[in-house]
């Protein structure tokens, strides 16, 4: 139902289920993360009335859960930063940062490069949503450069239609499986798709801001 991309890393699909409406996913060296990007998979995957909450974890901050921002049938990817504000930065001079991560690493027995945080996602009645939403700063749910929002629907677009077309009734033998609806598609499909793009942006890097990129 859900997808990630942590900046500069492959397509994350491995979705926890650890409650009736929630979710996690484990986002492995999180403090070299910067940005991260959370996508519906599918066209309507919200009943009437619902969306979603996203929030993020990291190992031993004493707050707990931070609210990031939602996801729902009309605004189905969200861009999220995070280093420098949710995730401490260890450069420059912030010395509570630097505090921060090397008490995790020491609590959990681990290089700051081997912390793993936690990517959370609550379905909820879409009033409940929207009013943990009107919450947050105004600048943390501020609109992205209108570039690199383009950017990240052309990509998010094309990555959609590339893998529902292999969608199938029959489940994929020896693979792993996301549904959407009662169709099924291979994880396999999302490796294949992510390295037809890289060729692509190698060759033109500018085909990330055609409105219809044909990438792969």
């Amino acid at each position: 139902m859900f997808g990630c991309i942590v900046a500069g890393r492959l397509i994350q699909t491995n979705l926890q289920q650890v409650d009736v409406n929630k979710y996690t996913f484990e986002l492995p060296d999180a403090a070299t993360i910067n940005h991260i990007v959370v996508f519906l998979l599918g066209t309507i995957p919200f009943d009437p009335g619902y969306a979603a909450t996203v929030h993020f974890l990291w190992p031993g901050n004493e707050n707990g859960w931070k609210l990031l921002g939602m996801v729902s049938n009309e605004k189905p990817s969200a861009i999220f930063r995070l280093r420098g504000s949710t995730i401490p930065s260890i450069s420059g001079s912030n010395a509570f940062s630097t505090r921060l991560l090397t008490s995790n690493s020491v609590q959990f027995g681990a290089n700051i490069s081997t912390i793993t945080a936690t990517l959370g996602i609550s379905i909820e009645p879409i009033n409940v949503v929207e009013q943990q939403i009107s919450s947050l700063p105004q600048h943390t749910n501020a609109s992205i450069p209108d570039q690199t929002a383009q950017i990240s629907a052309n990509i998010l677009k094309n990555l959609y239609n590339y893998v529902t077309s292999f969608a199938s009734s029959i489940v994929p033998f020896d693979s792993q499986k996301i549904g959407i609806g009662n169709s099924y598609i291979s994880t396999k499909i999302f490796q294949d798709w992510y390295d037809g793009f890289m060729r692509k942006v190698m060759m033109d890097p500018n085909i990330v801001l055609k409105n219809e990129p044909n990438i792969i």
